[in-house]
């Protein structure tokens, strides 16, 4: 099997390329970086060169399998692996035109949320930094034009592949990247609550933003819910991102799954408000996107209403809770949230 160079560093290639000089990497890595698909497009090196490459690498190990377009402008890829895994990705449009960029981290996910259709799906494994990458320049051929923001929200925990996001996260926000290089500002990693993964990154960074999917500070709920709080209890799990606001001066977005009559109770306004205090903290509440079986202790989930979800907000402004409700992005291309891995035909 043929190296693929898509995702690698630029010192990964400078090392492949050898003997070549350097300035042969370089730009290799920039037509990379730029999309570039078939080393004939690569006119800037010689024709001998270029059959050469050819014949010893490819440019990606993986490829677009099925193309989906929502009609509110989101996009979803399904992505085939070299070891035939399927993945997802999703390019989201908002009303301003934005880009961002949604990548799966997992193949499958070990971390089974009720409410998400990926975490029903059982873990296949973990996805290398250049097939997370690849992800991100699938999605760029895609979007047509440039890319505002990345968020690791899609297949998998991010937290429970550290290394390769690290590496991929490193990628997107080095100096390398050269006009395409992402701030750190610009660049979201939502977990669902790794406690030793969230230390890990206040200690180690890289210094990107992160998004808690915390869904109910209600401990008993969100045990029945999430089963990773089992290891990561909520006491744990506020001191850490304690320590990573401390540590990295940022603010944390908390996402909570708004589940019709499980989750919107008072007393999931109460405990989220407690949960809140001396953090700096912005509340996404996410009407839960529909997946078809899914079951809370054996009854379907529904939907909230607007006015269970309106309510539930009011009464989170009226504790001076910092609180959205996020718009309905990708999901008639079952691109939304929690709504990844229906990995056959996506009927649009």
């Amino acid at each position: 099997m043929k190296q693929s160079l898509a995702g690698l560093s630029l010192a990964e290639l400078t090392e492949l390329l050898k003997p070549l000089p350097v300035f042969r990497a370089r730009q290799l890595f920039r037509h990379l970086c730029c999309g570039t698909r078939s080393f004939a497009e690569m006119t800037d090196f010689s024709l001998s060169l270029r059959e050469s490459m050819e014949r010893r690498f490819s440019l990606y190990s993986s490829e677009v399998a099925q193309r989906f377009v929502d009609r509110d402008g989101s996009v979803k890829l399904q992505i085939d692996l070299s070891d035939g895994a399927r993945i997802e990705a999703v390019l989201l449009s908002d009303e301003n035109g934005r880009k961002t960029a949604c990548l799966s981290t997992q193949a499958g996910c070990p971390m089974g949320c009720v409410f998400c259709k990926t975490g029903s799906l059982g873990f296949n494994r973990n996805l290398t930094s250049a097939e997370m990458t690849e992800q991100f320049l699938h999605l760029q051929a895609a979007a047509g034009s440039r890319i505002n923001n990345v968020v690791v929200m899609g297949m998998g925990e991010p937290l429970l592949n550290m290394t390769e996001l690290r590496k991929t996260l490193l990628f997107l926000t080095g100096q390398d990247f050269g006009s395409r290089q992402f701030s750190k500002r610009k660049v979201t990693v939502s977990t669902c609550g790794i406690v030793a993964g969230i230390r890990e990154l206040a200690e180690n960074g890289p210094d990107v933003r992160i998004a808690l999917s915390l869904t109910t500070a209600d401990e008993d709920l969100r045990g029945r819910l999430m089963k990773a709080s089992a290891a990561n209890p909520l006491s744990a799990l506020r001191n850490a991102l304690l320590s990573y606001q401390q540590r990295r001066k940022r603010r944390i977005t908390l996402e909570a799954v708004l589940l019709g009559g499980v989750n919107t109770r008072q007393k999931d306004v109460d405990a989220l408000t407690v949960f809140v205090q001396g953090l700096d903290v912005a509340v996404n509440l996410i009407p839960w996107n529909p997946v078809v079986g899914a079951l809370f202790e054996g009854a379907p989930l529904r939907q909230p209403s607007r006015a269970e979800t309106d309510g539930f907000a009011e009464r989170l402004r009226k504790q001076k809770v910092n609180v959205t409700v996020r718009l309905k992005r990708g999901r008639g291309i079952a691109g939304a949230c929690g709504q990844l891995g229906r990995l056959s035909d996506t009927r649009v």
